[in-house]
């Protein structure tokens, strides 16, 4: 089964799916190590991680499906790719799906952003037009059945980040003629009480993204909470970078002191980065067992 069926046979499934999001492939990897059935490569966290800079377009097209490519390398669950605005017109819109694709992604994120596009929970957000929302939303759909007409596949997840600048009404009336162009699951970037949740998931078809940024504008609910309103999946973008950067300038700060708190174990460590299933399998060949040595 493909990464993609895969991501179906989930949203198909009665529950609303945890799902936290990578910035690399060593998160990616400790995220299905716990169990996880799906992630999603965060863009803020993955341009904090990869070019230590904010998400606000900085990183290129070809930057993220090299990321994209490492982290499905590393795991064996679905991964959702953030595809930012498509990188340009319809035609580059194409080309982000097929190429989100060829990296093993299970399904890609198009956004209707105003280029350079910005996190959803911070100032300064803008849409394109109706006419150019759809156009891309038209044109990754039709990249999905030109890779299913030779053999591969994909799902599309479209994002209005409408509700910021034109009111939550015109966000759900985008996101429902996404729906209608044949995207596969629908995001309403930002809703701003559990009552606009709600309206989102109670007018809008098929499977539907809630993002949960700790401290934004959504509220942060029970996982029991959003399954009731009608999420199919709740997205976590930053617990993970803020949980990592918080230990790391903890210890940063703690070794002037010559102390080094809330450590990994080293065995664990090297078990999690995949050492122990190398030397095991490395047992097979002599000459590589020098590694070991």
């Amino acid at each position: 089964m493909t990464h993609a069926r895969t991501l179906r046979a989930l949203l198909e499934q009665d529950k609303c799916h945890v799902m936290p999001c990578c910035f690399d492939a060593l998160s990616a990897k400790l995220i299905a190590q716990e169990g996880y059935d799906l992630t999603f490569m965060s863009g803020f966290a993955a341009s904090a991680s990869r070019i230590g800079a904010p998400d606000l377009g900085l990183m290129s097209y070809g930057e993220v499906v090299d990321q994209a490519r490492n982290i499905t390398d590393a795991i064996d669950i679905p991964l959702i790719g953030d595809g930012d605005t498509g990188y340009g017109n319809a035609m580059n819109v194409q080309r982000t799906v097929a190429g989100f694709a060829k990296a093993g992604c299970a399904a890609v994120m198009i956004e209707d952003q105003l280029a350079p596009k910005r996190c959803g929970h911070t100032p300064g957000k803008a849409v394109v037009s109706r006419d150019e929302a759809y156009d891309r939303i038209r044109a990754a759909v039709d990249a999905r059945e030109a890779l299913r007409a030779q053999g591969g596949d994909i799902l599309i997840l479209a994002r209005t980040d409408a509700r910021h600048e034109h009111g939550l009404t015109e966000a759900i009336a985008r996101a429902a003629t996404f729906a209608e162009l044949g995207a596969d699951i629908l995001f309403v970037e930002a809703p701003q009480s559990e009552a606009e949740m709600r309206q989102v998931c109670d007018t809008l078809p098929g499977p539907k993204m809630a993002n949960i940024v700790e401290g934004g504008e959504t509220p942060d609910l029970p996982n029991a909470v959003l399954h009731d309103i009608g999420y199919a999946i709740a997205a976590y973008p930053l617990s993970l970078m803020a949980s990592a950067m918080q230990a790391m300038v903890t210890t940063l700060r703690a070794m002037r002191g010559d102390t080094r708190p809330g450590q990994m174990d080293f065995a664990e460590l090297r078990q999690r980065i995949g050492f122990d299933a190398y030397y095991d399998a490395s047992e097979r060949y002599g000459s590589a067992r020098r590694g070991r040595d």
